[in-house]
């Protein structure tokens, strides 16, 4: 019987993380290795290296990334692109000194430029402008692609990079201002039916069109990239575009988003927009013939998975007030 492979996942306590490690012990991986920020520090190359020629992992998942949404990352700028960078580049170049050969390394469809064509294809990249909220973390992210690449050609590894789009489910993060939409929009829907508020305010004008993948449909699609054999995966990419995107195909308004997320709390209330807030890019839809052509296609209809967030949200919510202690005075 063959022995399990040693996969080491990085970051597994983040959203992307988890949901990789779920589905690899659902299939039965026994030789997963992980480690909290407190044990293993990834901006820290001599720990990384120490790291990597102790365990020796056959396999590697890049899920570890400083991520935020719109108002994070406008407002600490140095440290997306720092942390970022320091992550991708030291698990990458220390996967290869210990002599692992297969590498997945997760994107995001930020890479893209604003104003790129949609849907946004993988040739797209490096073509215009980045967004100017999120620069910083697309042009780490860009460099994780190119790392990837970089290694491949001179060292002969095979690193693959998965570019998804914006993501939501289990684990997501929650808090007000440094949350990506989803889970900002299903907590504040939940706070205004709880409090009994006549109306939830949303940023912008409800126009732009967002594309939207449950994260156990990524770790599906991750798993499918990094078992495709060698010559499948080079046969739906190129040496200097060997990404791929990870989508649904499909986008939403953000209004229509908004009211499925009111349907799903039970908000009854208004919704109104502030129009003096950003929008963002105009749409950001993916384009997933290529990893189509490769197999993979998402399963999970967006009104289902936001049902399945909501619950997750409800059953983090409870678990978090009944772990809280009561003050002493």
């Amino acid at each position: 019987m063959e022995a399990s492979p040693r996969i080491y996942v990085a970051g597994h306590r983040g959203m992307v993380g988890s949901a990789i490690v779920r589905l690899l012990q659902r299939r039965g991986h026994t030789g997963i290795l992980t480690r909290s920020h407190s044990e293993l520090d990834l901006t820290d190359q001599v720990a990384v290296r120490a790291f990597f020629q102790a365990e020796k992992p056959d396999q590697v998942y890049v899920a570890a990334a400083k991520v935020g949404g719109i108002h994070a990352n406008d407002t600490y700028p140095a440290e997306f692109i720092y942390q970022n960078l320091m992550i991708e580049a030291n698990l990458i170049h220390e996967a290869w000194r210990a002599g692992v050969q297969k590498l997945l390394f997760l994107g995001s469809s930020c890479i893209y430029p604003k104003f790129a064509p949609q849907p946004m294809g993988e040739d797209a990249l490096l073509t215009g402008t980045l967004e100017p909220t999120n620069e910083p973390y697309a042009i780490a992210k860009i460099a994780g692609i190119k790392l990837c690449e970089s290694y491949n050609r001179q060292y002969g590894t095979d690193y693959r990079s998965a570019m998804p789009t914006n993501l939501y489910g289990p684990g997501d993060n929650y808090h007000p201002e440094n949350s990506h939409v989803i889970p900002a929009l299903l907590r504040r829907f939940h706070e205004a039916k709880e409090s009994g508020a006549r109306s939830v305010v949303i940023w912008g004008s409800g126009t732009p069109r967002r594309e939207f993948l449950h994260v156990d449909d990524l770790a599906e699609a991750c798993l499918h990239i990094m078992g495709l054999d060698k010559a499948a995966y080079d046969s739906c990419t190129e040496p200097m575009q060997s990404h791929l995107n990870v989508g649904t195909g499909e986008d939403i308004t953000i209004r229509e988003l908004a009211e499925l997320i009111g349907q799903v709390t039970g908000f009854a209330g208004e919704i109104a927009f502030d129009t003096a807030k950003p929008d963002g890019t105009p749409r950001k839809l993916l384009n997933v013939q290529r990893l189509a052509a490769c197999g993979w296609r998402a399963r999970i209809p967006l009104r289902e998975g936001l049902e399945q967030t909501y619950k997750a949200f409800l059953d983090e919510t409870a678990q978090s007030s009944a772990g809280a202690t009561p003050s002493r005075g």
